[in-house]
């Protein structure tokens, strides 16, 4: 009976993988794609490591704890010390860990696409995200016309462009000041706003207030927003971007506000990442941007779950 019950479990492991496999095969592609596109146009991949001694306090992403140290959220902090050493353009593809998140578009370890460009602007890699999905479609055989779970999604430019403001107007029939005030802001994007964004062409949502923009530079015309962006396709968020805060004690200051909240939530503070902020004054302004590799294969391959697309799901280790 028991040998009975592995021979159903091995069976079931093995369908289960090779329904993967045409997914696999195109995220494989896709990923060559991409590394094509930056190499091509003079940027350097590089590696950062994975464990690090201080995350950044962001107020929703928890980092997981190994030993005195932390697996990274992001490569950012590694990544914006190499902007302030010199380096000009670079991008990495990662593992990134984030603890707690499950779900059909969340893994706790997923896979990320990060690139920052010395001298540019979010505005800039705004077009720049837009021309490198619209490449990476080509060399993976699309036209400018994708099908995701029943909806078209229209890849000719240019793509939509909506504040954040705008958006609740439209969308969430309050201000963002409103949601801000009564503590609303995330459920009304999930609820009301988002379902809206990416269909029938991608969307850059921007612009957000202050408060949801811990790294991101302030509009010098509107010190409320920030200059940060999220790019959304078929309703998932697929990309957040921002000019980046190069003032050290700015910086400093929105860290320590943010290890509060965390205190006040009774969530694991960390250390201050001290080395980072200690070279944050040698940065040249610059803007970077992060996108999920995982959520781009499910768009490319039609496939309504994280799961399918990656080897390996927690549940299945």
């Amino acid at each position: 009976m028991l040998q009975g019950s592995r021979n159903k479990s091995a069976e079931s492991e093995r369908e289960r993988l090779y329904h993967r496999r045409s997914a696999l095969r195109l995220r494989s592609l896709m990923v060559h794609a991409i590394r094509d596109f930056f190499v091509r146009r003079g940027y350097l991949e590089v590696e950062t490591p994975v464990l690090i001694p201080a995350p950044a306090p962001e107020l929703h992403i928890d980092a997981v704890p190994v030993g005195r140290c932390y697996l990274h959220t992001s490569p950012e902090l590694c990544m914006k010390r190499l902007l302030a050493a010199g380096y000009e353009r670079i991008f990495q593809i990662c593992k990134c860990f984030r603890h707690g998140e499950r779900g059909h578009l969340h893994l706790p370890e997923c896979t990320i696409l990060e690139w920052y460009r010395a001298g540019a602007g979010y505005r800039d890699l705004m077009s720049q995200c837009e021309a490198m999905i619209r490449s990476v479609a080509g060399d993976l055989g699309f036209s400018q016309m994708l099908e995701y779970q029943g909806s078209a999604i229209d890849l000719t430019g240019p793509w939509e462009r909506i504040t954040v403001s705008e958006a609740f107007e439209r969308y969430a029939l309050l201000t963002v000041q409103e949601s801000t005030a009564n503590g609303s802001f995330d459920e009304l994007m999930v609820e009301a706003v988002e379902p809206h964004l990416g269909s029938p062409k991608p969307t850059f949502l921007y612009d957000y207030p202050v408060t949801m923009a811990a790294l991101a530079r302030l509009k010098p015309e509107d010190a409320r927003f920030a200059e940060r962006f999220e790019l959304y396709m078929g309703g998932i968020e697929l990309a957040n971007a921002f000019s980046e805060l190069t003032d050290p004690e700015e910086q400093r200051t929105r860290f320590q506000q943010d290890k509060a909240r965390r205190m006040e939530l009774g969530k694991e503070t960390y250390p201050l990442p001290e080395k980072f902020l200690a070279t944050l004054d040698l940065m040249p302004e610059a803007a970077g941007i992060a996108l999920g590799i995982d959520r781009l294969a499910m768009i490319f391959s039609d496939r309504a779950t994280i799961d399918d697309v990656v080897t390996f799901t927690p549940e299945d280790l």
